[in-house]
Formats: structure tokens, sequence, C-alpha cells
């Protein structure tokens, strides 16, 4: 589980095949094989590291759930480690599980996203939602999405203050209504 603070603004350093190697410094101190790190929001398992550098493999599933696919060497990505028992909670409890991709529609700091409608029902006014794994706090929800509003601090230490009209993102709803519907039985409105 995350808390969808990002720890670290890296950058992919290479994508070949299905293996991904991200540059960065701050995720990889205490990182060893086998952890699981959230890049832009999609948790990955670290297959490989050296100082200044880790990489991971991106399954198929994850290539046609998130915007890992689009990424190009260059690119900045958002990190974050797992959440530890004894850390505090500063964000939401985000799994790393990336429910879809939106579009960006206006940037920050009035930060308009168009989502599939299929997750529209699982946004709500002032609930939690995960923009490439930052959590934000719903403003408005809209027909086709909703707004959130980017603080300057978060846009210059995450990719959402360089994120543009059309861009991708992954998206992750709040996790808690998804089990809600699921005991209740609610079938789509």
């Amino acid at each position: 589980m995350f808390t969808g603070i990002i720890e670290e603004l890296g950058s992919i350093a290479s994508f070949e095949g299905q293996r991904v190697r991200i540059a960065a410094s701050l995720v990889t101190e205490d990182a060893k094989t086998g952890d699981s790190i959230a890049v832009d929001g999609c948790c990955v398992t670290v297959v490989d590291q050296s100082p200044g550098w880790w990489e991971a493999d991106v399954t198929d599933e994850t290539l046609k759930r998130t915007t890992f696919g689009d990424r190009v060497p260059g690119d900045p990505v958002n990190l974050e480690r797992p959440l530890r028992v004894t850390d505090r909670l500063g964000g939401h409890i985000v799994q790393g599980h990336v429910d879809g991709v939106g579009e960006i529609v206006a940037p920050a700091p009035d930060l308009r996203v168009r989502m599939p409608r299929e997750l529209l029902r699982y946004v709500v006014e002032k609930g939690s939602v995960a923009v490439d794994g930052v959590s934000l706090t719903v403003v408005d929800v809209l027909d086709d999405g909703f707004t959130v509003a980017v603080i300057p601090h978060t846009a210059a230490v995450t990719t959402l203050g360089g994120k543009q009209a059309g861009d991708r993102v992954n998206l992750e709803v709040d996790v808690t209504v998804k089990y809600v519907e699921r005991l209740l039985g609610w079938k789509d409105v």
C-alpha cells in the first residue's frame, strides 16, 4: 500500500521489451529485489538495482491498463515506496492498482481530468483520487470526469506541474467505495 505522497521525481532511463530501468536515488536507498515501488501510481516489483537506478518488469496487463506503454527514455515519473506501518498517512490509501487511464482536459493548478465512464461513480466531491500516483482531493465531479486543485508545491515535486491538455494519466479511485459496492451487490445504475 501507498499514500499518494510522492517521494521522488525519477525518470525513465531505458525501456527495452518489458523491462524498464528508472533513474532514481531516494527510493533505492533501502530497496531490495522483490520490493514494490509505485511508478506514476502503478505498483511494480524491483528486479534489479544499483546506486542511481532500478529495474522492473512490466506485464502485458500493466501496459494495457496504464500509461507505461506511452513512456520513453527521459520521461519523468512519480515514485513512491510502500507505506510502513509506522509511517504517517499523509495522503490516502493507494493500492498502486491503476483502475484506468484518464486524459488531462485542463492543466494544473485547476487540473481537470476526463475519465472512463465506468469509474465515474467512484468519484465524489471532497473524496480522494490518485492521478499518476498523486493523492488529490476532488473539487468537482463532472459529467465526464473531475477537477482537483494542485498546489504549487505538488506541481513542482511531481509530474503534474508539467502535464498539458491531451496528456494521459493513470487513475486510481478510492478502494473503499469499490468494496462497499461489491458487498452491497450494487449494479450499474
